[in-house]
């Protein structure tokens, strides 16, 4: 990947990050140019997440619209460009590419997606009061209501799943997905694979040449 290549993907992207709008956090901050530091299988990688992703293979059209509607509340992602996580999480599904454990309580990932997604469907048309309502029809504020519910439930059993196990596959499929993303690196500052280029300045509070301060810092919770 040469510079010139990175400038390109740049300027395409608009220097834009999840959620919309400009990267306000760390402003003119753009990991795709440092593309050109990683080797070629690394950047082949890193770039195919910014193409257009593949068709859905495991998600049915019902579960992909309340797996749309829950990751979008979970990132809050509510405007485009969005980290593609749908897809994303379906292609793992599809491929079978699961965290390699699951909780003893809990069916295999697959079909816990699939259990909890209709559940949601379930809720929603309990909250509704009527049938044909699906969890991606209710307002976001309701669609809100039933998320907390089932995080507030914990240890408790929600549709025959503990309600914090689903809560754990739920975050843990999210979060992979989108701070696997070159945008969510951006949103964060995040540099990208070091390898081969490796890092110069590893004490506390200092920056690489490529690393953008951060205009609103975390206060110390110490």
């Amino acid at each position: 990947m040469s510079r010139a290549s990175g400038r390109e993907l740049r300027a395409a992207e608009r220097e834009r990050v999840p959620g919309g709008g400009e990267n306000e956090r760390f402003p003119g901050f753009d990991v795709i140019e440092q593309a050109h530091t990683w080797d070629a299988t690394t950047s082949g990688v890193v770039l195919e997440r910014l193409g257009l992703q593949p068709d859905l293979r495991f998600f049915g059209p019902a579960e992909e619209a309340a797996a749309g509607a829950l990751f979008d509340h979970l990132l809050a992602q509510w405007e485009e460009p969005r980290v593609p996580v749908v897809q994303m999480v379906d292609a793992r599904l599809a491929e079978g590419q699961t965290d390699g454990w699951r909780y003893e309580d809990m069916p295999e990932d697959g079909e816990a997606w699939r259990r909890s997604l209709a559940a949601l469907d379930v809720d929603a048309r309990a909250a509704a009061g009527e049938d044909g309502v699906c969890f991606a029809n209710l307002s976001r504020e309701e669609q809100a209501d039933i998320i907390r519910t089932v995080q507030s439930l914990e240890s408790k059993p929600w549709h025959g799943m503990p309600a914090g196990h689903v809560w754990s596959l739920w975050t843990r499929y999210a979060c992979t997905a989108f701070y696997s993303h070159p945008w969510a690196w951006n949103e964060i500052g995040f540099g990208g694979p070091a390898y081969p280029r490796g890092y110069m300045r590893r004490g506390v509070g200092q920056r690489e040449p490529w690393e953008v301060a951060d205009t609103h810092p975390e206060e110390d919770p110490l």
